[in-house]
């Protein structure tokens, strides 16, 4: 989930794009199930060391299926909040390290540019994010909402992939709740809506 991004996509970083019909390839991929030396069983994410930009580019990779973030722009906060780039891409999607473990398609980028704005994004085709390390938490009814409350639905997301759709139509057929099992929306009723498609079951998260 989306969640204490920091200016990031006002980036003139991004090259080229993802066209929706090579999304289902790239979004039918699982996460693996075995632990890796860097996987949110191991370090939670948004919480490893990152001492160099090998360990930046290392760990924003992870977000990701390698055949998206290996050809994707790397980027990470500078001490002042703008963005660095650690690595030039050619695929149009931009991978971070920090303050979330994530990579981004155009759709995106956009969306959260608006995010970060507070203005209605324009999603104007299927839009995917890969946050394969888990995520720190949310709440999964306000979208800026920085800390759990008794009454916000704070969650906190294994490996998963969001989905934007321009069609809001199609967010009504799909639950809320994200321990009912399976894909939910988080953030419905707002113009930040989107679908959240965990890899692994959320349990007592």
């Amino acid at each position: 989930m989306f969640l204490r991004i920091v200016p990031v996509l006002a980036l003139a970083v991004v090259v080229g794009g993802c066209s929706p019909a090579e999304a289902p390839r790239e979004a039918a991929q699982p996460a693996t199930t075995e632990p890796m030396a860097d996987s949110p069983a191991a370090t939670p994410a948004g919480q490893q060391e990152l001492n160099t930009d090998e360990d930046i580019v290392r760990v924003a990779s992870s977000a990701a299926p390698a055949d998206v973030s290996g050809s994707a722009t790397i980027v990470d906060p500078g001490e002042d909040g703008t963005m660095r780039e650690v690595r030039a891409g050619t695929n149009g999607w931009v991978c971070m390290a920090r303050p979330q473990v994530m990579c981004l398609d155009k759709q995106w980028q956009d969306w959260s540019e608006a995010w970060m704005n507070k203005r209605e994004p324009k999603v104007s085709g299927v839009g995917i994010a890969y946050m394969l390390r888990g995520d720190t938490g949310a709440s999964n009814i306000d979208p800026y909402a920085t800390e759990a409350t008794p009454d916000n639905q704070w969650v906190t997301t294994g490996p998963h992939i969001m989905l934007l759709t321009p069609d809001a139509a199609q967010l009504e057929a799909l639950p809320t709740d994200p321990h009912a099992g399976g894909p939910w929306v988080m953030w419905k009723g707002t113009p930040y809506a989107h679908i959240m498609v965990p890899m692994e079951e959320m349990g007592d998260r």
